[in-house]
């Protein structure tokens, strides 16, 4: 709030004033009052006016001032009311209390929406867990009657399991705190568990996995690395090159504070400039484009 604005909107209040000094004068022109009384209400009256803008206009403009630095400092903004103090001029307790207000409503509406979430994901992972069952029934069926025919049946039961984990691990990801557990791990076991998760597509799509220097303890959450790694296998076979087989190669190294896992294939390739995207939900690249 600047001096020119809080004036402009004190105007008419100033022509009012005015208006009310110069019929009070006319009214005393029959009177014969002495000149100096005449002179001094009027400019009493318009000094003590100026004197009363000028402290309603730092009273307010510290406090609006103080009220944009707070909202420019905080990071959750939505807490402003509860953070400004109680203001000494009427407008500012009113903005206070409907601020209070609005948070209010605002907590009690993300609430809401938050339960409704929580049912909803509740509900996705009873789901996934139910549709595990008649998954787990039908690869024992085609475990016992294998022929050309149910192994296809069994590639494609592979896919709709990666499918649905994919699913479950998705819904967990908001709560992602709650369902770490960070343990010293074997990172060769971690590999090999995530191999074997896709031996049977590995076989059938003759790809060779070169695996060394893995022989490394690292803390990490056993369950969701694996998970990682697997979608990074099965995109890696789904980018492959039609006419070249494809090779994965998986090794890791030991830095000053961390390990690094590697990664390589001989697949389509990811353009350079977009190697930062590759994480984001959703997103295939030119090349991926191309290929599929």
């Amino acid at each position: 709030m600047n001096f020119k604005s809080f004036i402009k909107d004190k105007i008419l209040l100033s022509f009012l004033l005015l208006f009310g000094i110069a019929t009070i004068e006319i009214f005393l022109i029959p009177y014969p009052f002495v000149k100096f009384i005449k002179i001094y209400i009027p400019v009493t009256i318009i000094f003590l006016y100026i004197i009363g803008l000028f402290i309603e206009y730092f009273i307010k403009q510290r406090f609006y001032k103080g009220l944009e630095d707070t909202l420019n400092n905080l990071d959750d903004k939505y807490l402003i009311s509860e953070i400004i103090k109680v203001p000494s001029f009427m407008e500012g307790k009113i903005l206070k209390d409907l601020l209070e207000q609005i948070n209010k409503s605002m907590v009690e509406n993300v609430n809401r929406y938050k339960y409704k979430q929580e049912e909803y994901k509740e509900y996705i992972e009873l789901w996934i867990h139910e549709i595990k069952i008649p998954i787990a029934a039908s690869k024992m069926i085609v475990e016992n009657n294998k022929n050309e025919v149910t192994k296809s049946i069994n590639e494609e039961l592979d896919k709709v399991e990666n499918y649905i984990e994919q699913a479950l691990y998705y819904a967990r990801s908001n709560t992602v705190e709650k369902d770490y557990y960070v343990k010293k791990v074997n990172l060769k076991d971690i590999v090999n568990e995530s191999i074997k998760k896709n031996k049977n597509v590995l076989i059938h799509e003759k790809i060779s996995v070169n695996i060394h220097d893995l022989d490394l303890e690292v803390n990490t959450d056993n369950k969701w690395i694996i998970f990682i790694l697997n979608q990074i296998i099965q995109n890696s076979i789904k980018y492959k090159k039609q006419d070249k087989n494809l090779e994965i190669e998986i090794y890791a190294k030991q830095g000053k504070e961390n390990v690094i896992l590697y990664i390589k294939d001989n697949g389509i390739g990811i353009k350079k400039g977009e190697i930062t995207r590759v994480f984001e939900k959703g997103f295939t690249g030119t090349n991926g484009r191309c290929h599929r």
